[in-house]
């Protein structure tokens, strides 16, 4: 099988609870909107309840860094962090069984070492928050694309080697979907 060289395109915020990032994380996977916790065991990224539209989104070698407002889907303690932050490694979304009747589309994740940075010391410097009083507004989007400047920023404050953002990726080659 032949591989290609891929290099981030886009650079994105996900918004998930925390506990949700963290079994992501362990799982090698992203997930977003409101999945249950089963299904962080897989190495994965899913958006959107698992609509497929979302996740078509993102292609391999994007940057993707994850915002939890909580500690706990729908409950717990506020965190407003962001938790984690890692690249999509492949160029297509998959359908997984997650439970009975429950068929999300997710994409693969590797995540970087990093640290939580809490959103407050940054609001003033991020492009999507700088000067806005209503700063959380921009997280109920679920998912949005951010600058590479912001994101950047947020990998500075989240302890991410420079050069774990700028390294390339190797992806199979596979013939185009539609």
């Amino acid at each position: 099988m032949a591989l290609a060289k891929v290099t981030h395109k886009s650079h994105w915020v996900g918004v998930a609870s925390h506990d949700h990032v963290l079994g992501a994380v362990q799982g090698g996977f992203c997930q977003l909107g409101h999945g249950k916790e089963g299904a962080v065991q897989g190495g994965f990224c899913q958006l959107g309840h698992g609509k497929e539209a979302l996740v078509r989104r993102l292609k391999a070698g994007d940057l993707i860094v994850f915002y939890s407002p909580r500690e706990l889907m729908g409950s717990g303690p506020v965190l407003q962090a962001f938790t984690a932050a890692g690249r999509i490694l492949d160029e297509f979304p998959y359908e997984a069984e997650q439970s009975a009747g429950f068929r999300p589309y997710r994409r693969r994740t590797k995540f970087f070492k990093s640290r939580q940075a809490p959103v407050r010391p940054l609001l003033q410097e991020l492009t999507f928050t700088q000067g806005n009083e209503s700063w959380g507004l921009a997280f109920r989007r679920g998912a949005f694309l951010i600058t590479a400047d912001d994101f950047k920023r947020i990998a500075k404050a989240m302890s991410i080697k420079s050069e774990d953002l700028s390294s390339e990726i190797s992806t199979p080659l596979m013939a185009s979907r539609h």
